[in-house]
């Protein structure tokens, strides 16, 4: 209980939870434009799920951390370079995730008008909630690899993706309607995946690439197209 009532620990979880939420941004934009293809009255449905599900994975391999870090053991060596199956799986997300996104990019700007207002519906359901698992399991190395950075308390790291995913379910509603009532913005949110796709496969082949340089770009082209939308209501 004393663990609890240390500064150090509250400092520490209130960095991780807000590190669980920045780095959950990419989720809530995949699940927002996976769901809004579905029929309206299950889009919420499979957002909750969705982020439940993301929850549960996080939890299991926060669980299995001995596990999960020796994922990143070399299990195949090329000259100087090793390879893990972190970053196989890294590189195969991301890769999945550039395909995917350039295939919504090239619907919506082939696809007709009617097409390109309204988000195409889609009857599988469970088709979603498979995608929004395997790129929530993607995007999960991400974050848990960088709460182990941070602490070595299993306690204190599910705390913070508890909370996490709390506050993603709470905004998810909101960011996935602002996206699909706008489509310049889906536009804007698919080239985002497509630059976290990118970033995967650069991550899984050694690149460093500093995070916060792609998520000020993100956050400065949002500001742009805001500002955009605005001025075109005038």
């Amino acid at each position: 209980m004393d663990f609890f009532l240390q500064a150090d620990t509250w400092i520490a979880l209130l960095t991780l939870t807000f590190l669980e939420i920045v780095l959950g941004i990419d989720n809530i934009i995949f699940i927002s434009i996976v769901a809004g293809k579905l029929p309206e009255h299950q889009q919420k449905k499979a957002r909750l799920i969705g982020l439940s599900l993301a929850l549960i994975v996080r939890i299991f391999l926060l669980m299995g951390i001995t596990w999960l870090i020796g994922l990143t053991d070399p299990v195949l060596e090329i000259s100087t370079f090793n390879l893990s199956w972190r970053d196989i799986i890294l590189f195969v997300g991301g890769l999945f995730l550039i395909a995917k996104s350039t295939s919504e990019i090239h619907h919506k700007v082939e696809g007709d008008e009617e097409e390109i207002s309204k988000p195409k519906k889609v009857s599988a359901f469970g088709s979603a909630l498979v995608q929004i698992v395997l790129l929530d399991i993607i995007f999960s190395f991400d974050s848990i690899l960088t709460a182990v950075g941070l602490t070595n308390e299993i306690s204190l790291m599910i705390i913070a993706v508890i909370v996490s995913i709390l506050v993603m379910m709470i905004f998810a509603g909101a960011i996935s309607n602002f996206i699909n009532k706008h489509p310049t913005l889906q536009v804007l949110a698919l080239s985002f995946l497509i630059l976290i796709g990118f970033m995967l496969v650069v991550e899984a082949l050694h690149y460093e690439v500093p995070k916060g340089y792609i998520y000020f770009a993100v956050f400065f082209s949002l500001l742009v197209e805001i500002i955009n939308m605005r001025v075109r209501k005038k």
